[in-house]
């Protein structure tokens, strides 16, 4: 017998900001993998670095921004690869910006958009994204967050 291997290398941010009285996700148009859809903020883990501090890290990266709180998500996205023959099971996080924060999305993108979450779960490819996107807009918008949740020390020392 064969085990299958799980791979957990890699994080998932959705990212969130308040406008007036709605709450946008961001969604970004990939470029490299998975060309031409959209999908929330999403990198690997490098060495000697934690998983919420890849997560920060790939939202700079990614879009420019710095979030104003970062949270557990409280859930993982999880998806089988058949090129690797693998399941990869990503922790997600929670980042809030501000309503006025300068989008600049790095060369893995050509488009974003600041979306609600009934637009985003219509423009997400995968089940597994539009079950987080769920648990998120439950947990995090719908309610307040679990303070327990919030990453304190954000940034590397």
């Amino acid at each position: 017998m064969t085990d299958i291997p799980i791979r957990c290398s890699a994080v998932s941010v959705v990212l969130l900001r308040q406008t007036g009285n709605q709450t946008e996700i961001l969604l970004l148009r990939r470029n490299h993998t998975l060309v031409g859809e959209w999908c929330q903020i999403a990198g690997a883990i490098e060495d000697g670095e934690k998983a919420w501090e890849a997560g920060l890290r790939e939202v700079r990266e990614e879009t420019g921004l710095e979030c104003t709180s970062f949270y557990s998500a409280d859930i993982c996205e999880q998806f089988y690869e058949a090129d690797r023959d693998a399941i990869s099971l990503l922790p997600v996080f929670v980042g809030f910006v501000g309503s006025q924060a300068d989008v600049i999305i790095n060369d893995e993108h050509s488009e974003f958009r600041w979306v609600s979450f009934e637009d985003a779960l219509g423009m997400v490819p995968f089940a597994g994204q539009r079950h987080v996107l769920k648990h998120v807009r439950a947990e995090f918008v719908s309610r307040s967050p679990v303070r327990h949740l919030l990453i304190k020390g954000q940034s590397k020392g």
